[in-house]
């Protein structure tokens, strides 16, 4: 689980307490509920009038994904490609067919059972290429939903704080009432500003960014797949496949392995020595 979002949301809302603590100020006067109800229960509302049930069905469950963050680091799918160009060369492209069940990722498991049923490589490619569109349209959607309600929330506040501001004008006769009342009427501004940049842009920028990963494993394996269905040796493979990714992942990857990882020839020399 990548912590970044859950991190950066509680020191972003702490940094915002933070600053009413030292102004002077107390937090239960944000807290409050009419601005805080119409803000989120006005957004949502309006988010799913602007969409189609299905798409909101959609971003909320992609929702939990995209806090958890979990994505497969690009040297393991390396490794796995890697392996089963071993298994293809040794044992034929039918042996593919039982490594398929063994694999859990659907789109894996696919364009080996494609390549063990016989598939040509042109048709498995652009089989693959349609799969990894229609995630791109997918996660879109998602993400296009929580960026939607970030532009939506602002305007919404600023609806609360008109309203509110109405109610103040009906009571000019009491003046020491005036200042409490005004006061409450930003509220509903504030929330919608701060629900917006701290909440749902986030989240949808999240979503994209998770959604960027996936995809760009997903063509990894992809070219993966298709050299071992063209009789790719291993080792060529690896490091068409290494290019593929940028150093710092590629460097991650090596110390998430450690000292666990597979030793180079040299290294095995100097150890027999």
């Amino acid at each position: 689980m990548d912590p970044s979002t859950l991190i950066g949301l509680a020191l972003a809302f702490g940094a915002l307490f933070g600053m009413v603590t030292l102004e002077g100020a107390h937090i239960q006067s944000l807290l409050l509920p009419p601005p805080m109800i119409l803000v989120f229960g006005g957004t949502l509302a309006v988010g799913l009038a602007g969409s189609t049930f299905k798409d909101v069905m959609q971003a909320a469950k992609a929702l939990p994904r995209a806090i958890k963050g979990k994505t497969t680091p690009p040297t393991e799918s390396i490794d796995q490609v890697v392996k089963l160009a071993e298994t293809a060369r040794s044992e034929g492209l039918l042996a593919l067919e039982q490594e398929a069940a063994k694999v859990s990722d659907p789109f894996l498991r696919g364009a080996l059972q494609n390549i063990a049923d016989g598939t040509d490589g042109d048709e498995l490619r652009m089989m693959l290429e349609d799969e990894v569109g229609t995630k791109i349209k997918t996660d879109h959607g998602a993400a296009k939903f929580f960026n939607s309600l970030g532009g939506y929330a602002p305007t919404v506040g600023i609806i609360g704080t008109v309203v509110s501001l109405t109610h103040v004008l009906e009571n000019l006769s009491s003046p020491d009432k005036l200042g409490p009342m005004i006061a409450s009427a930003f509220v509903a501004t504030l929330w919608g500003l701060l629900s917006a940049n701290f909440i749902w842009l986030p989240i949808g920028s999240r979503m994209a960014r998770i959604s960027e990963l996936e995809v760009e494993r997903m063509v990894l394996l992809m070219e993966g797949v298709l050299a071992v269905q063209a009789g790719s040796q291993p080792l060529l493979l690896r490091e068409r496949l290494r290019a593929m990714v940028p150093a710092h992942d590629l460097k991650t990857g090596s110390a998430l392995k450690g000292a666990s990882g597979p030793k180079s020839p040299k290294s095995k020399e100097k150890e027999a020595a």
